[in-house]
């Protein structure tokens, strides 16, 4: 089981309060995604460290980007791409997303590619239409994970429920033979019901890995169902 908390533009909660209330957490892979001025923070706290999205080329002219060297040279151990908010707000492509994921894993940081379809094309029964497309452009890799992240069902308090979630991550399986993690509204309350499912390898969590106690309560869930 993984449980990776993505911090989003927030702060997070501290990073040593969060260690040493983890530390009796077992039999699971817990990662943190914070920000970028608090990547540093993260890993001297001992925790996995990812970044939210890194570059594809080792450095450049490329304001406002970050390079997988520099994320190893700070001690990190790997990055989210492709996250909805990255494709929706600023325009990343799924070939942008597969550039940015072969770079990483080639360098040796871990990775884990987000994909998941709009309410809109859910609606338009284009699931595994949109599934397909996003998945093909990924190549199967011993440090790739990829997480489905419903895009309705972000930050919207509306969950998929496990049955969706299971037929989403059993058609990505059967594309690409990696862990994939569910992201989507994912709290203490519901953390149990949709990792028991055999083909969700745990969560991508948002809001609820933002104050220790909820994500830790999630980690635990991930524990009790692996």
């Amino acid at each position: 089981m993984i449980v990776a908390g993505n911090w989003k533009m927030y702060a997070g909660p501290d990073p040593r309060e969060l260690a040493d209330r983890l530390a009796s957490v077992s039999g699971v892979e817990v990662v943190v995604c914070p920000p970028f001025t608090g990547l540093a923070a993260c890993v001297h706290a001992g925790l996995a460290t990812y970044a939210q999205n890194v570059h594809w080329e080792r450095e450049g002219a490329y304001t406002g980007e970050v390079s997988a060297p520099m994320l190893l040279g700070i001690g990190a151990a790997g990055s989210l791409v492709g996250h909805s908010e990255r494709r929706q707000y600023f325009g990343e492509t799924d070939e942008g997303v597969a550039r940015r994921a072969a770079a990483a894993l080639a360098a040796g940081l871990d990775v884990i590619a987000c994909v998941g379809e709009t309410l809109a094309e859910r609606e338009a029964g284009e699931t595994e239409e949109v599934l397909r497309r996003q998945v093909s452009v990924l190549e199967a890799h011993a440090r790739l994970v990829v997480a489905y992240e419903p895009v309705w069902a972000i930050g919207t308090g509306l969950t998929a429920t496990p049955e969706t979630a299971q037929d989403a991550h059993a058609f990505i399986k059967s594309l690409l033979d990696v862990p994939v993690l569910y992201g989507g509204s994912v709290k203490p309350d519901n953390a149990v019901e949709l990792m028991v499912q055999p083909d969700v390898d745990g969560a991508l969590v948002g809001g609820a890995s933002l104050q220790v106690e909820s994500f830790a309560a999630i980690c635990e869930a991930a524990a009790a169902a692996a």
